[in-house]
């Protein structure tokens, strides 16, 4: 079995799907995998920061094309690499910086604003 980062669907379907995700949803992960099985430790990371302190979490797992939903993201963020954060309709950031605002004490407060 190989993995083919390509994958199935249309970079226009993406684009649509990243979209309607980022204005529906209060809290949007992109990352690699599943709540249940991510698939790389950044996305693991981020997801565990972010349900430290919010149950509703909507999640897209890139990996069934990831370069349409790579193009798609960096198109919303000007940031190319995934696990992406969105909360409110804006750009948090990936792991590192998700990992960051908690260190600052600001993650939580940001999250409980935005599902409030």
């Amino acid at each position: 079995m190989t993995f083919d980062p390509s994958g199935g669907l249309s970079e226009s379907e993406v684009s649509e799907r990243v979209s309607d995700a980022i204005e529906s949803n209060d809290v949007v992960l992109f990352m690699k995998g599943t709540p249940l099985m991510p698939q790389c430790g950044y996305s693991r990371r981020a997801l565990g920061l972010l349900q430290q302190y919010c149950d509703d979490i909507e999640t897209v797992d890139v990996l069934e094309s990831l370069d349409a939903y790579r193009a798609a993201l960096e198109s919303h963020s000007s940031w190319e690499t995934i696990p992406q954060v969105y909360v409110d309709g804006e750009f948090i950031g990936g792991s590192d910086v998700v990992a960051e605002l908690d260190e600052r004490g600001e993650l939580e407060p940001t999250l409980a604003e935005a599902t409030s």
